[in-house]
């Protein structure tokens, strides 16, 4: 069954009364949701859409993302997921690079959308986030689903983009495929399950782990346009949710909201994005009386590498060990492996590896020299064989010869009780190369001195590592999925 679009017609053959997504009150059932991404797939092979072509998916989250991702790739599609609120500029390079012909987006993203379709010579079609139909005019639903291989691309994700322009990350209907089918069995995700979809559809953590993780299993998926803690909260309550998918800065939201709702239904949380401070795990646990398993992902990895697995014990602070099909490695800048309990980057092998950068063999070659992605991460592993995530290779603080990693300095501010958010870099030094900084978001009515907090690390670390510079900020810059994007923060020189 390599076409990943085969998922849903065979969720809607067994569950074709079950609901399949929520969005306020409104409710589709998988028979409609499976119909409608038949029309839409009748409507692009009428319109001249060929096994391959690469279409833009520039919508938030709402039924219309689910019908028309599930429908392009019916069609023998490819997906090119865009975040809605990037500007034209970003747009273009997308629809550039990736040679999309057609773009669905929203009235809201026009402005965005437009000059950049225009740009690039791109079909555009603008749809209603909320609706399940599009202009179909007298076509019939394609019941048939294209035959795709399953090395064949499904979807190009791109990267963050950190340095440079931004890579496609190639994934293959069998990595998607083989990715949710291992996740679901992780999580135990059956039909009887309500999946909250707080994170964006269009990012691969809420694309891979709740919407074809929940689709494939029958569940049902109670879609979030944009997270809110109450409303996160709320919506638990009001829909029974039993599984909550989120990024760190969710969880740390969730958890500082003073609100109180029945989550009595929750069964199990799970955290992925980037590294859950431990401190938010043990109050998250505490006072919502359920699990939370941490795990490591990445766009390039379909998504998932590595979890803490529901029947095995957890380890705060890890990212547990690899999933079904996946190995790992721990290597040394050499490329050989380092011995257990030393830091090295995490390097992985297993079905979830992406096919490769789109039109980009050398950063290809560089990334999978060998079978083994190089994922840029640097982690140590316990005599367990737990992985610790100790810091991304490039965002390793050097000061005056010191190896810092600013993960560790992050977990002391996260012990203080009047801090929300932290984030910790280096910012450039004269004389010692770099230093080491920490942007802080203080919790309600909160009221600290830089030197006092200072002081908090400075008794808790070793002399070269604690924060010589801290920035008070209202909000931390976050990415669509709520990731902490130090690159956008700006320290007073």
């Amino acid at each position: 069954m390599p076409n990943l679009a085969r998922n849903i017609v065979l969720a809607a053959t067994r569950h074709p009364h079950r609901p399949a997504l929520r969005l306020g009150e409104q409710v589709w059932t998988y028979r409609e949701v499976c119909d409608a991404s038949a029309r839409v797939a009748a409507a692009l092979t009428a319109d001249g859409l060929r096994p391959g072509d690469r279409v833009g998916l520039m919508l938030p989250n709402g039924p219309a993302f689910v019908v028309l991702y599930y429908g392009i790739l019916r069609a023998g599609g490819v997906v090119v997921p865009i975040n809605p609120l990037f500007k034209a500029r970003e747009v273009a390079f997308y629809l550039t690079d990736s040679g999309a012909g057609r773009l669905f987006t929203v009235e809201q993203a026009m402005a965005e959308a437009e000059p950049a379709a225009q740009a690039t010579n791109t079909h555009l079609v603008r749809f209603d986030p909320t609706e399940l139909t599009m202009a179909t005019g007298a076509h019939e639903p394609l019941e048939e689903v294209c035959d795709r291989d399953g090395d064949a691309t499904a979807a190009i994700f791109y990267t963050s983009g950190t340095t440079g322009h931004p890579k496609g990350a190639e994934l293959t209907h069998d990595n998607l495929g083989r990715n949710a089918d291992v996740v679901a069995g992780l999580f135990d995700v059956t039909e009887r399950d309500v999946v909250l979809g707080c994170l964006p559809l269009f990012h691969i953590f809420g694309q891979g782990c709740a919407m074809n993780t929940a689709l494939r299993q029958g569940a049902c998926l109670v879609l979030v346009p944009r997270f809110e803690p109450a409303e996160g909260l709320r919506a638990v309550a009001r829909y029974r949710v039993t599984v909550f998918e989120g990024v760190p800065t969710m969880y740390a939201a969730l958890l500082a909201h003073p609100e109180d709702c029945d989550t009595s239904s929750l069964r199990l949380c799970v955290s992925g994005g980037a590294s859950l401070p431990v401190p938010v795990l043990h109050g998250f646990e505490k006072r919502f009386d359920c699990a939370v398993l941490e795990g490591f992902g990445m766009s390039e990895c379909s998504p998932v590498v590595s979890f803490n697995h529901p029947d095995r014990p957890r380890k705060p602070g890890s990212i547990g060990t690899p999933i079904e099909g996946v190995e790992v490695r721990v290597l040394a800048p050499d490329g050989t492996p380092v011995p257990r309990g030393e830091t090295g980057e995490l390097a992985v092998r297993g079905h979830n590896v992406m096919k490769g950068y789109w039109k980009r063999p050398e950063a290809t070659a560089e990334a999978i020299p060998d079978g083994w992605l190089r994922t840029g991460d640097l982690v140590r592993e316990d005599a367990d064989g737990y992985l610790f995530i100790v810091d991304r290779k490039k965002d390793m603080i050097i000061r005056g010869g010191y190896n810092i990693y600013p993960r560790e300095i992050e977990e002391v501010l996260y012990e203080h009780p009047d801090v929300l958010e932290a984030a910790v870099l280096g910012i450039p030094h004269d004389t010692l190369g770099e230093d080491v900084a920490a942007a802080v978001v203080l919790r309600a009515g909160a009221r600290q001195r830089p030197d006092s907090l200072r002081q908090f690390v400075k008794d808790r670390v070793a002399p070269y590592k604690y924060p010589r510079h801290i920035l008070y900020l209202e909000a931390l810059p976050k990415g669509p999925s709520g990731k902490i994007l130090k690159r956008h923060i700006s320290f007073p020189r």
